[in-house]
């Protein structure tokens, strides 16, 4: 099937060749006023401006978009998608004034999760995810990351990879799944933590390694849950069972994780709102990915990551939703974008390019998504009308802008 997109009013991030952008590229945007997009059996075949095209009789169909902008669809590198019910009462909780540690403390936060987790069946838990995945699609994701880690037990861990799993098998986009079980330490084991590490490494890593469920391994890596030297051995261990590195760093404090990440070569270090000096150093030469996640900030609020810094030592960094049901219930990438302009200051170019290009590289998805390429998946976005410019996206801030998703299996 071979289809002409014509009288495109933007086609946005027209970019060949370019996998991950760092510094001064950020700021550049490429995009194509007045133009077309072919595609053909799913792949784009090529793009130009309207007065390059030739010929319009030789396609199957010709949708004319009437001046709307199409460009790359989101990837949302940073979800914990498959749970199994709302926190709506730590939402209260927040309002009242209580920290994120504190409800924590009192068996709220992950360990909450956790509970509902293993008391789930697998069938709901996979129907609740299918409603969210389609919803997030339908705010313009075209490829996404989804985590365990709300398990804390072999068979709730590994209920929730076989449900990603399913997934997978399901979704029209790319998904990338990701071993969490070193979210947080169950409360049978808040005194023997080497004990639980040992089940994760013995126990649930080999089966995940036998039934090939989860692409990366990531570790909480954050005080209160488990220290640099751990989760320098988690990553190790999953290493060996071929499963890449990422890890959650710096959320709260600096305890050196972020150099234990650079270290096993992790494709990407998360979270990053608390930054030392050596922290930005250990990331400024690496090929690590930072991905910040904005939305987390806003919800409990707490500081949100120094990205305009990053980007000014050369950092590459791409966003992130976080979705999930504790710290930030939102699957909106556009409202992301917006936290990002309006909160941490980037401009609209920057936090495009942090939500394609790089995103996609931190998912290693390069080769299929990230940007309007010959060859690549055409996973686009076609804009409502109001929408003129990919200027105004952060700027309708909350909204949903896009008007369809279109991707391809």
């Amino acid at each position: 099937m071979r289809k002409l997109y014509k009288n495109i009013g933007q086609l946005v991030q027209t970019r060949e060749g370019k996998n991950k952008l760092r510094g001064e590229e950020m700021n550049l945007l490429p995009y194509i006023n007045n133009a077309f997009l072919i595609i053909n059996n799913g792949k784009i075949e090529n793009f130009g401006s309207m007065s390059q095209l030739i010929d319009e009789k030789s396609f199957d169909e010709i949708i004319d978009v009437k001046g709307k902008v199409i460009m790359p669809t989101w990837t949302d590198s940073h979800t914990h998608l498959v749970f199994a019910a709302s926190r709506v009462n730590e939402f209260v909780d927040k309002i009242n004034g209580l920290s994120y540690e504190e409800i924590a403390a009192k068996g709220g936060g992950i360990l909450n999760s956790a509970k509902k987790m293993e008391e789930i069946e697998e069938g709901e838990l996979l129907k609740n995810a299918k409603i969210l995945l389609n919803e997030a699609i339908k705010y313009g994701t075209g490829a996404i990351e989804i985590k365990s880690g709300y398990g804390l037990s072999k068979n709730a861990e590994l209920k929730m990879l076989r449900v990603i799993k399913q997934l997978k098998e399901y979704s029209p986009i790319p998904i990338k799944a990701t071993f969490l079980g070193a979210h947080a330490v169950p409360a049978k084991f808040k005194q023997n933590k080497k004990a639980y590490i040992e089940i994760l490494i013995n126990e649930i890593l080999p089966v995940i390694a036998e039934e090939k469920l989860a692409d990366y391994i990531d570790v909480f890596c954050e005080k209160n849950y488990f220290t640099s030297d751990e989760t320098d051995k988690i990553l190790q261990e999953g290493a060996k069972y071929g499963l890449k590195p990422k890890i959650h760093a710096n959320q709260f404090t600096s305890i050196g994780c972020i150099e234990k990440a650079i270290k096993n070569k992790a494709v990407s270090v998360d979270h990053l709102e608390v930054m030392k000096n050596t922290d930005f150093s250990a990331l400024e030469n690496s090929n690590t990915i930072a991905t910040l996640l904005p939305g987390c900030s806003f919800f409990i609020d707490i500081p949100y990551a120094p990205a305009r810094k990053m980007i000014e030592k050369d950092i590459a960094i791409s966003l992130a939703t976080d979705f999930n049901p504790g710290s930030t219930p939102t699957f909106n990438m556009n409202f992301i974008i917006s936290l990002a302009c309006i909160k941490q200051k980037l401009t609209p170019e920057q936090a495009i390019n942090a939500a394609t290009v790089n995103a996609a590289a931190a998912l290693e998805l390069s080769e299929e998504t990230g940007s309007i390429a010959k060859g690549k998946k055409a996973n686009i976005m076609i804009m409502k009308p109001y929408i003129k410019s990919y200027k105004e996206i952060p700027y309708y801030f909350g909204t949903n802008p896009v008007e369809q998703t279109i991707v391809s299996q």
